[in-house]
């Protein structure tokens, strides 16, 4: 809940803990056993997911931003590759910075979409004009709990030698056409951050319907080796010396990004609650645009599909004289907490000299959001907790 501070001020964060008792519980019966490295409940957890989803298989991770390094690296190892050095990816320009850099790390070039400044998800129009025959793959990104129209994007890349992509890192729960956000790509990612829609202290998933792609991210995830893989397998057959060899051999350049089994203990009991969390949200979202309808020279994000409302994002319109940094000073000093959407326009950022990358047209929408936006949590409020928020940013927009 939104809360009084010690002093009795207001206080609005950007996130609150979701962990009740059985969390709890959970993380030290794991302790208890002994089996505190990547085991049983992370495969318990790995099975609930993809079935809670309606992907087919589910590969837990120790970060979202892991879960899309593996993704994209492992488009580079399937027999018919999907993507090859010196390849384009198209990316929107605002995202998290873990969005852009495998791609560039495996040797892609990112090409920057501009975003739609209303809903935060690619502009459609500038999507269709990016693409090209030099394109292998297209990194979708559903940002802060708004999928994109995977409809529109479905008919953009229809007849194309192009790989879809999905970060779902901040929009666990979000639907599109009645299918869950996430699973639209050939690979989608997920994460359970402590500020996320649930939460494993650290902790992503990749899900795919792909055989091949499946026991590809198992390998990556375990050091490239075979040893977590079923028999048979679309990567190797068994080793025909028997378990000694088989337990250390390794079939490619893969990492350790594996999950605490803790986390996957923990993670079976959120994803029970998951869908009271996601409910909870939307009945806040509904309330918070209703109430904040009223209030001229900011605009919020607009929905696609059913949003999981990872938070608010507002920007002010062009016809307001107040500044977005001192609309900010004073919601802090009200107690409000604030952040920047996401990264803002990420190719103004200063790490862009490091990377390979391109714009092919201007950026409008995500110069919108990086000049003139900011971000708020999604907490459940009673009527006096809404009516507080509703007032510290009405005094800020003044």
């Amino acid at each position: 809940m939104t809360r009084a501070a010690g002093d009795g001020a207001f206080h609005y964060p950007l996130a609150q803990n979701t962990w009740g008792e059985a969390e709890r519980r959970a993380a030290i019966a794991v302790i208890e056993s002994g089996q505190t490295t990547m085991g049983a409940q992370v495969a318990a957890f790995e099975a609930r997911f993809a079935a809670q989803f309606g992907a087919k298989y589910a590969v837990m991770v120790n970060s979202g931003s892991s879960a899309n390094l593996l993704a994209v690296a492992a488009l580079f190892f399937t027999q018919t590759r999907r993507a090859r050095p010196g390849g384009v990816a198209i990316v929107p320009a605002v995202s998290w910075a873990t969005t852009y850099y495998p791609l560039c790390q495996y040797g892609l070039k990112l090409r920057f979409v501009d975003i739609d400044p209303a809903t935060l998800n690619f502009d459609l129009a500038a999507l269709e004009q990016a693409l090209d025959d030099q394109v292998s793959v297209v990194f979708a990104v559903n940002l802060l709990g708004n999928p994109n129209d995977y409809d529109a994007i479905g008919r953009l890349l229809a007849g194309r030698n192009i790989t879809l992509i999905e970060d779902n890192c901040e929009s666990m729960g979000a639907r599109f056409g009645g299918r869950s956000a996430g699973t639209f790509g050939f690979i989608g990612t997920f994460s359970t951050f402590f500020s996320h829609h649930i939460s494993t202290m650290e902790g992503g998933v990749c899900v795919t319907d792909d055989d091949e792609i499946h026991h590809i991210l198992l390998s990556l995830r375990s050091h490239g080796w075979t040893r977590q893989l079923p028999l048979p397998n679309r990567l190797a057959a068994s080793d025909s010396r028997g378990d000694f060899h088989e337990a250390f051999r390794f079939i490619l350049p893969g990492y350790n990004v594996r999950p605490l089994e803790i986390s996957g203990a923990i993670g079976l009991e959120q994803l029970e609650r998951l869908p009271g969390f996601i409910s909870r949200r939307r009945r806040t979202a509904a309330r918070v645009k209703e109430r904040f309808a009223d209030l001229g020279g900011v605009r919020l994000q607009s929905e696609i599909g059913e949003s999981s409302w990872f938070g608010f994002a507002m920007t002010l319109t062009e016809e307001t004289n107040i500044v977005r940094d001192q609309v900010v000073e004073r919601l802090t000093e009200a107690g409000v907490e604030t952040r920047p959407v996401v990264s803002g326009n990420f190719a103004r950022q200063p790490v862009m000299s490091h990377l390979l990358h391109e714009t092919p047209g201007p950026l409008p929408g995500a110069d919108a959001i990086h000049d003139r936006g900011f971000y708020i949590g999604n907490n459940p409020m009673d009527d006096d907790g809404l009516d507080q928020l509703h007032a510290a940013i009405k005094a800020a927009l003044a």
